[in-house]
């Protein structure tokens, strides 16, 4: 890549469907700019997210992988998202030793009426990600 040539980040977005989604959803309904470096995937709960899906999304080439859950105690599920949090920590350690750098995964709590909140945590990680530029497993194949 020259130094005039802008790297875009490729970023999957795992988003529950009652919080994180939904302000999602109102972060368009009210126009807000959220960085096309995402592509959202909804879920039930992000507490019901498999640790091997987030890993395997970096595997496969991803640049960052950002996961969008209710916050602590509004939970439609009641736990989905104190398991998530859990998880997470899981996560961040077997990305470590696997050689990736732990920024490039993020959990975010958003409610559904924050859009600005989506609008602001998808900037600042697309950043992040942009800073540690491509995912290094892009030229490998993994299937």
């Amino acid at each position: 890549m020259t130094p005039e040539e802008k790297f875009d980040p490729k970023i999957v977005g795992f988003f529950c469907t009652w919080c994180s989604y939904t302000a999602a959803d109102l972060a368009g309904t009210q126009r807000l700019e959220v960085q096309p470096s995402i592509h959202i995937i909804r879920m039930l709960c992000s507490g019901r997210m498999d640790p091997l899906i987030l890993i395997r999304a970096l595997l496969r080439g991803a640049d960052g992988v950002l996961l969008g859950g209710c916050h602590p105690g509004d939970c439609h599920y009641q736990v989905g998202n104190y398991h998530a949090r859990r998880r997470f920590v899981m996560i961040n350690r077997i990305l470590e030793s696997l050689s990736f750098d732990p920024q490039r995964a993020r959990m975010a709590w958003m409610g559904a009426s924050e859009g600005e909140r989506v609008s602001s945590v998808v900037e600042e990680f697309t950043e992040t990600v942009s800073g540690l530029g491509p995912n290094p497993t892009k030229d490998e194949i993994f299937l």
